[in-house]
């Protein structure tokens, strides 16, 4: 596998998958419930693995989302997730749950597992019901003891047009500790989560307990600052499993070793979160708010995220327009704390506004610069100390196209 030193001492492996950590294996399969592409998959650890996930906050959640609370309240451990496209089984009633907890039974009898230690996940059309003799072949011609791994991302896929995909690599404790990330999301997305999927792996021994705490902090910094068009999607899920085949002893909050491994983990999380921004659809550009000098993290944090919410702010970024209206209105509507008298704003190096006035500036530079692929934008809200960070896309004119026929 091909390395890359990272400057915080830990390898990214290049061609890593989520089944590079030890003791995990993934595979995927098309099963018909989309024409060609492979459309169901599944990871697999060797050993029960301390396990951890965060939810959607859309009231109308998915049944695949039942099921999977329901495997986790049993002993925080899993085996598996089984994961389709093409049909989110959600909205789906009574038979909708019955078939996510009949993928949950299948899988476990193709492993010769308890049903418990299985995870499922869905994504695609709402409202439709699974074509369980489809969905059963396919969970039966999954294999866990042989390549694949790949195979398992482009399983999980609907219209975004890349994977996202990350792997580190550092020796902690004197073991070599690896932390595998994918994820899918291309639409729907404004998480707290969204039609976003992503799935974490790692040979690290971590309790369950530990393991729901980081993911939750790290959730809030990363995936929760992400938006790509303000819907919040029925199915989604974020899953992490840490199996312990490394060998170390299991981390201990509060040690040098866990501040090592946190800071691992926030790198696969941030990266999966840019790449679900930057792919969103039909999206142009990636764009970046970093807002500092917040009385509090809560406040920076909803402030960029309007930020790259807001339509306005999107669409002139994709027509490289530097309004910087657009802008101060979003911090406006925010709902988080400033002095509405003395905020700065620049578009990448170039301040546009200075305390809360026009500032001068070359506007043949900053035209330059917006025809970048990633563009920043900083506020300065000289209120406090605090900073906060959200990603989002540009709002193009393909976006339209895609959603107006994503079911024909």
């Amino acid at each position: 596998m091909e390395k890359v030193l990272e400057k915080e001492g830990w390898i990214t492996i290049e061609n890593g998958t989520i089944a590079t950590p030890l003791g995990f294996f993934a595979d995927g399969k098309h099963c018909g419930l989309k024409r060609k592409k492979k459309d169901i998959g599944v990871i697999f650890s060797e050993v029960p693995a301390a396990a951890a996930a965060v939810y959607t906050m859309n009231q109308m959640q998915a049944a695949p989302i039942f099921v999977t609370k329901d495997s986790l309240a049993v002993d925080q451990t899993l085996q598996a997730i089984v994961v389709n496209s093409g049909v989110a089984n959600a909205c789906t009633g009574k038979q909708g749950l019955d078939d996510g907890f009949a993928m949950r039974a299948i899988t476990a009898k193709h492993l010769g597992i308890a049903e418990s230690s299985v995870a499922i996940a869905s994504t695609g059309v709402i409202g439709d019901y699974l074509p369980m003799e489809k969905v059963t072949a396919g969970i039966e011609s999954l294999q866990v003891n042989v390549g694949g791994s790949s195979d398992f991302h482009e399983a999980i896929l609907t219209t975004d047009t890349v994977q996202k995909e990350l792997t580190l690599q550092s020796e902690i404790g004197g073991k070599t500790i690896t932390i595998s990330g994918v994820a899918k999301g291309s639409g729907m997305i404004h998480p707290n989560m969204a039609t976003m999927l992503s799935f974490i792996t790692t040979d690290a021994a971590v309790s369950a307990e530990l393991l729901q705490k980081l993911l939750k902090q790290k959730v809030d910094q990363t995936f929760n600052q992400i938006t790509v068009d303000g819907d919040t999607s029925t199915n989604d899920m974020v899953v992490v499993m840490a199996n312990g085949c490394a060998g170390n002893a299991s981390f201990s909050e509060g040690t040098p070793e866990f501040a090592v491994f946190t800071k691992m983990f926030y790198a696969v999380c941030q990266h999966l979160a840019k790449s679900i921004a930057r792919d969103g659809e039909g999206a142009t550009k990636l764009i970046e708010a970093q807002v500092k000098g917040a009385t509090s993290k809560v406040d920076a944090r909803m402030i960029a995220k309007q930020i790259v919410s807001s339509s306005l702010v999107k669409t002139a970024m994709f027509g490289e327009d530097a309004n910087w209206g657009r802008i101060i209105c979003a911090i406006g509507y925010s709902g988080g704390r400033f002095s509405p008298d003395n905020i700065t704003i620049k578009i990448g190096e170039i301040a546009i506004l200075e305390k809360s006035e026009t500032a001068a500036y070359d506007p043949e530079i900053l035209a330059a610069y917006l025809q970048k692929e990633t563009i920043l934008i900083e506020v300065n809200l000289h209120s406090g100390i605090e900073e906060g960070t959200a990603w989002g896309c540009d709002l193009s004119y393909d976006y339209v196209k895609i959603n107006a026929c994503y079911r024909t």
